[in-house]
């Protein structure tokens, strides 16, 4: 399959014509380079709250809510006209009193299911006061299985390795962040799971400025598409990478065969050998934390 993975920068859209004109852009030119997969950052849906003209946090917040329907009735036709399996940019949902951080996985037949992001952040607890989402959801497609994290929810490893033990392929990581520090915790953390699952990782962060908003008022970031490096796969884990700050599309050939050669007869076999961990040998926690540990004083 073919991956795009959008460094996406944020727009002060006049109108809906605006934005669908911007999308349909973005979207036509990755299926003018028979891309079949494309993925769209975290928050990447805040730009829908400037066509509302709110200004506060709390009413861009419900603006970008009551838009999002909108947005995704927009990319799930040209997900339909274009054959492509899109991953639309996050937003916040509310669901009840509290906004779940919730992005839209949509099909080349109209399919279309949501993912929420897990773990919040100290801004996404004080003052977004946002509400943790359902557990993850690996989505069995024709170009493989698919998995989502978003963002920070990359960086904890047990959800991944539960889709990875479900037969997980492709780890989606929709990011935004407002520094090169936090952009690298999450690039890491995808290469990490790239490693440890032997699965491909793909990430799209937001990009620019965008001060009318300050959910994404500064955003910093590269997109990339990150695999083990093993046989036959590139020797630094790196697929493909896009340059930092600059918005435009990152594509990334990704061979299953390739994934499931190293899986069965790479220099290491870290999808099997999880298991031998001695914290999974020992037992788990119910917290999921490992159990039990020894401490030794050396004196």
């Amino acid at each position: 399959m073919k991956i795009a993975a959008a460094c996406y920068p944020l727009s002060r859209l006049a109108d809906w014509d605006a934005y669908e004109t911007k999308i349909t852009r973005w979207i036509e030119e990755a299926a003018g380079r028979s891309a079949d997969l494309l993925v769209f950052p975290e928050y990447g849906a805040m730009e829908l709250a400037s066509l509302s003209g709110a200004t506060t946090l709390a009413d861009q917040m419900q603006a970008v809510s009551a838009a999002l329907p909108r947005a995704w009735d927009i990319q799930s036709r040209l997900a339909m006209r274009h054959g492509l399996h899109i991953l639309a940019a996050s937003g916040p949902v509310f669901a009840g009193a509290r906004a779940l951080n919730r992005a839209m996985f949509l099909g080349p037949e109209g399919g279309r299911a949501p993912v929420d992001k897990r773990v919040m952040t100290p801004w996404e607890r004080m003052p977004m006061d946002m509400e943790p989402g359902r557990a993850p959801t690996l989505f069995d497609t024709a170009l493989g299985r698919v998995g989502v994290q978003i963002c920070y929810d990359c960086e904890f490893p047990l959800p991944t390795r539960a889709m990875v033990e479900a037969g997980m392929d492709v780890l989606l990581v929709p990011s935004a962040t407002e520094t090169l520090a936090g952009y690298h915790r999450v690039r890491i953390g995808a290469q990490a799971r790239a490693l440890e699952g032997q699965v491909v990782t793909v990430q799209s962060p937001t990009q620019g400025i965008a001060d009318w908003c300050e959910v994404v008022d500064v955003n910093r970031g590269a997109a990339g598409v990150f695999c083990p490096p093993d046989l036959g796969l590139p020797d630094d884990g790196v697929l493909a990478l896009g340059q930092e700050g600059v918005p435009g599309w990152t594509y990334a050939e990704v061979d299953l065969a390739a994934l499931a050669h190293v899986r069965a007869s790479g220099n290491v076999r870290t999808r099997r050998d999880w298991e031998e961990q001695a914290f999974r040998q020992e037992g788990t926690s119910a917290k999921g934390s490992a159990s039990p540990i020894s401490i030794t004083r050396l004196r």
